[in-house]
């Protein structure tokens, strides 16, 4: 049976309509070679979205290959549930030196859990510090922290998760500083203002019983693309303080240089409790993920056994050798290669380019930073969800980008450009070519 045959019958596939899928002539991704994908008949794509965010180096990067494959010859997997290996040790030290107030790590395996992992010390943190009223949390309008429960409940974007909104637990949530929400103010600092406002309001009501707030750092992004203005989080920050509320960082897609800094909580100058970090992490070579918390947050755990103190969670691959293994190596190519820097020349490019793409009527409210950019596309103020015979749109940008040697995927009209972060100015001048031509290509659909 051919491939594609085969991925229609067996693989049921996230976020996608499989009657759809199964209706689509189906690419089956066999190879990658540099910046590029390739599949079973030897067509190439240009991965235009970084493998969900976090691809950094590319497909073939020969020094994160060999130090996986020389772990893999030493030692495959072992447990952390009262062991300890090598280069979970190694990881740990290098990332309590990037992240600066933090001092301990625990691992996990993806974003999600990683998240949940932040909710469980909150709340286990206050329990042991006697408080065991402090058992709810806030979060930030349009939010997303990930798919299992305790994410989903604090980024609940009801597209998204309104099957599953009887088993969540509700959680107040305060206005965003959002394009969404710009119409309703004079200026982006009257907006800015307004939010705080209504924030400190329900922070002050609910801080006997509040355990954490819970935002992503710098950026949401897969709810909207929606980048904060410089002091907005520093603020949030203050307020957490001021209410005895424990801050918890989501910068798992925004951390380690999406937005042009290493670690965005120390650019936007707010230190958390705790902070999530993954995707970029590993480079996309392998399943990781890490939660930091400060020495405060680490030493309410500590106690006598009999106490029931120590943190109670735990997974069967917490810690892998081989997912360590890559981020070591991924983290050293950081430095050597001076990713940052190249980050930095690749947003101003990006800029550059992007004043083109905000020039074309069917798009609005374009937002950047770093090598994250969103923008909406729109027609008269409304936003454009279908093609041609009530085709969605982000299955016409899917499609129609592959066939221009792209691959592209929208949030519904919400584009996001968001490129491997190592992308070389070659490629990312074809991703970008792509999308000017993709939404020319829409305008005349519609």
């Amino acid at each position: 049976m051919k491939a594609a045959e085969a991925d229609k019958r067996y693989v049921w596939h996230p976020y996608t309509q499989m009657e759809d899928w199964k209706k689509w002539d189906n690419r089956v991704i066999i190879r990658g070679k540099g910046f590029h994908l390739i599949d079973d008949k030897g067509r190439r794509y240009l991965d235009g979205t970084a493998s969900m965010w976090c691809n950094v180096w590319g497909h073939s990067r020969n020094e994160i290959i060999a130090k996986m494959s020389a772990q893999f010859r030493t030692l495959q997997h072992s447990t952390l549930f009262g062991l300890a290996n090598g280069p979970s040790i190694d990881l740990a030290e290098k990332l309590l030196k990037l992240a600066k107030g933090m001092k301990s790590v625990f691992y996990s395996d993806n974003g999600s859990t990683a998240v949940e992992v932040a909710m469980k010390m909150a709340l286990q943190f206050w329990r042991n510090k006697g408080n065991p009223k402090k058992k709810y949390f806030i979060a930030l309008e349009h939010g997303y922290h990930g798919d299992t429960l305790g994410a989903m409940s604090l980024g609940y974007i009801p597209n998204y998760f309104r099957a599953y909104k009887p088993i969540l637990t509700g959680v107040p949530v305060y206005r965003a500083p959002s394009p969404w929400n710009k119409g309703f103010y004079k200026s982006e600092d009257e907006l800015g203002n307004a939010c705080i406002e209504q924030t400190e309001q329900i922070m002050s009501k609910h801080a006997q019983a509040c355990a954490g707030l819970v935002m992503e750092s710098g950026a949401q992004i897969a709810g909207g693309g929606i980048i904060y203005r410089e002091g907005y989080q520093k603020r949030i920050s203050e307020l957490c303080k001021k209410y005895d509320i424990l801050l918890i960082l989501d910068e798992i897609a925004t951390g380690f240089g999406r937005l042009g800094n290493m670690i965005e909580y120390l650019a936007q100058r707010s230190v958390p409790d705790i902070v999530c970090f993954g995707k970029a992490l590993t480079a996309g070579y392998s399943p990781l993920a890490v939660t930091l918390t400060t020495a405060e947050i680490y030493r309410a755990f500590l106690g006598n056994y009999s106490e029931g103190r120590h943190f109670y969670h735990g997974h069967t691959f917490t810690g892998h050798p081989i997912g360590c293994a890559a981020a070591l190596a991924n983290l050293d190519l950081y430095k050597r290669e001076n990713l940052l820097q190249t980050i930095k020349y690749n947003s101003l490019y990006l800029g550059r380019r992007l004043k083109d793409i905000s020039k074309l009527p069917i798009v609005s409210r374009l937002r950047h930073k770093g090598l994250l950019a969103a923008f909406e596309v729109q027609k008269n103020m409304k936003p454009i969800k279908y093609v041609r015979e009530k085709e969605p749109i982000q299955y016409y940008i899917m499609r129609e980008s592959m066939k221009m040697g792209v691959f592209l995927r929208s949030l519904t009209n919400t584009m996001i450009v968001i490129p491997p972060l190592a992308i070389p100015r070659n490629d990312l001048q074809t991703l970008l070519d792509v999308q000017f031509r993709l939404l020319q290509k829409i305008e005349e659909e519609i």
